[in-house]
C-alpha cells in the first residue's frame, strides 16, 4: 500500500496577522477555519493518491453522491498544542490514526495508512501553524480529521471513490470562566448504540442519533444525556460525546478508586479516556475499567461512598458532573462544585499537553 506524499499547494492570499489575530482573540470552537486543508483521494484499483495541501474552500459534490445517501463518513478530532519554547505539538495522533482506521472497517471504508493521517496532519499544522494559539492557556488548534464516500450514483454498497480531508480551527477555553460541573439527564428510555452496532466507530450517524436525546436533556434542564445500555437499561455507557469517570473514596481520608465503564462494544473508546487511566495511575490512583448501573450511581451518590463523576473528552479534557437527574429523582455530585480528584487528573493532563509538565510516556508528537 503506497503511501502519498502531500503536494504543498499554499493560498497566495491567506488571511492577515492582523485579521488572524483578531480571530484567535476569541476563536469559540468551530466556527473560525484556518487557512488551508489537505485532501487525499481514493479510488478502487488504485488506492490512495492526490495528497495535496490546498487553500480551505468548499468541496463541490453531485446530489447523487453516495455519502448524502447511504452516510459512509467517519471523522476524528485531535489538537495542537503551543509548547513554552514556541513549538507545536500534536496529542497521541497515533491513536485517533488507529481509531480512524477501526472506524472505516466498521462502516465498509477503505483503511486509510497511519502514516499517511500523521503526514496530512503534520503537513496542515505545519503550514498553518501561526494559527497555534500562544502558550499559557488552554487554548489549542483543533485538528478535524474525515472521510466520505464520494462515488456518485444510487445502490446500497460500498462507495469505491472516497475522499480524506484535514481541517483546523482554533479553539478557546472549554471553560473561560472556570471549570463549572455540567448538568446530566439519563435517559432510561432512548439508547445510543447496541452490541454489534457502529457505537465503537466515531461516525456522524452515532451523533445525529444523540440529538433528540440531547434535546430532551435541554427540556429538562440539563446540559448533557447519558445514555444506558441497550439490552437492560441499566448499566451507564456514556454521554452523547464524552466518556465518563467515576471517583470512590475523597482524596483527602483514602486512597480513590477511580472506574470507567468498560468497553463492550458500543461505547466510543476515547483517547482522551484511555490517557486518563494512565495519568490516574501516575498519580497513584487505583483505576480501572467496570460497570456502574445507574442505581448504584444514585444510591452511591447519596450514601457518599461515590464522591465524584467527571466526563471527558478531546474538546472539554474533564468536566466535572454537578447535578444529575432522571424519572423521578435528582442528586448532586462533590456539593455541585468540581471534585478533588477531578481537578488533579484535568491540571496534570492539560500540563502534559501543554508541555509544562514530563512527557514520560511519548504522547506529544512534535512538529514545529
Amino acid at each position: 500500500m503506497t503511501t502519498p506524499t502531500i503536494e504543498l499547494k499554499p493560498s497566495a492570499n491567506p488571511l492577515s496577522d492582523a485579521e488572524r489575530q483578531a480571530l484567535l482573540a476569541n476563536p469559540g470552537f468551530g466556527r473560525h477555519f484556518t487557512d488551508h486543508m489537505v485532501t487525499v483521494k481514493w479510488t478502487e484499483g488504485r488506492g490512495w493518491h492526490d495528497g495535496q495541501l490546498v487553500p480551505y474552500a468548499p468541496l463541490s459534490l453531485d446530489p447523487a453522491t453516495m455519502v448524502l445517501h447511504y452516510a459512509q463518513e467517519i471523522f476524528e478530532g485531535l489538537k495542537a498544542y503551543r509548547r513554552p519554547d514556541g513549538s507545536v505539538a500534536t496529542f497521541r495522533p497515533e491513536k485517533n490514526a488507529q481509531r480512524f482506521q477501526a472506524s472505516s472497517r466498521r462502516l465498509g471504508m477503505p483503511e486509510l495508512p497511519v502514516e499517511t493521517f500523521l503526514e496530512a496532519c503534520d503537513a496542515l499544522v505545519r503550514q498553518d501553524q501561526d494559527w497555534v494559539p500562544a502558550h499559557g492557556g488552554e487554548e489549542s488548534l483543533y485538528l478535524r480529521p474525515f472521510m466520505i464516500a464520494t462515488e456518485v450514483g444510487l445502490g446500497v454498497k460500498p462507495a469505491n471513490e472516497y475522499l480524506f480531508i484535514v481541517i483546523a480551527s482554533p479553539a478557546g477555553a472549554y471553560f473561560p470562566g472556570g471549570v463549572k460541573p455540567v448538568s446530566i439527564w439519563v435517559s432510561e428510555d432512548r439508547v445510543r448504540a447496541v452490541p454489534g452496532g457502529m457505537g465503537d466507530a466515531k461516525t456522524g450517524g452515532n451523533y445525529a442519533a444523540s440529538l433528540l436525546a440531547q434535546a430532551e436533556a435541554a427540556a429538562k434542564g440539563c446540559d448533557q444525556v447519558c445514555y444506558l445500555d441497550a439490552v437492560e437499561h441499566q448499566w451507564v455507557e456514556e454521554l452523547g460525546g464524552m466518556n465518563l469517570y467515576f471517583v470512590y473514596g475523597a482524596a483527602s481520608n483514602s486512597k480513590p478508586v477511580i472506574v470507567t465503564p468498560s468497553l463492550t462494544g458500543s461505547i466510543l473508546e476515547g483517547v482522551t479516556r484511555d490517557s486518563l487511566l494512565t495519568v490516574a495511575r501516575d498519580l497513584g490512583y487505583e483505576a480501572e475499567e467496570g460497570r456502574v448501573s445507574v442505581e448504584q450511581w444514585q444510591r452511591d451518590s447519596e450514601n457518599g461512598t461515590l464522591t465524584e463523576v467527571f466526563a471527558c473528552g478531546t474538546a472539554a479534557v474533564i468536566t466535572p458532573v454537578g447535578t444529575v437527574k432522571r424519572a423521578g429523582a435528582q442528586w448532586q455530585q462533590s456539593g455541585g462544585e468540581p471534585g478533588e480528584v477531578t481537578q488533579r487528573l484535568r491540571g496534570a493532563l492539560l500540563d502534559i499537553q501543554r508541555g509544562t509538565a514530563e512527557d514520560k510516556h511519548g504522547w506529544m508528537h512534535r512538529l514545529a
